[in-house]
């Protein structure tokens, strides 16, 4: 599995979701995960960003999914960046 970062900032709507329903945030990560990902870690972001989630997913046309999809929503802009570890990088180099 191939892991990624999300950097997401939501929209008013968004928003307004998040204060009435917090709980909306699990209800995201298991569609995240109906798609073919998985979300490994998420953060509360203060400054442009709202949220950071380190997810993992099968390939590049998954993620991108799964991306277009919750952002077809109009709650949220999400950035989207492969990542890989410095580990596995630095075996690359070798």
């Amino acid at each position: 599995m191939a892991t990624y970062i999300l950097l997401s900032r939501l929209t008013d709507e968004g928003c307004t979701t998040l204060v009435n329903k917090p709980e909306r945030i699990e209800e995201v990560n298991r569609d995240v995960e109906a798609m073919g990902g998985k979300v490994l870690m998420q953060f509360v972001l203060l400054g442009p960003y709202d949220f950071l989630n380190v997810v993992e997913a099968p390939n590049n046309e998954t993620i991108a999914k799964i991306s277009t999809h919750l952002a077809a929503r109009g709650t949220v802009r999400i950035q989207t960046f492969p990542a890989v570890d410095v580990k596995s990088f630095v075996q690359s180099l070798k």
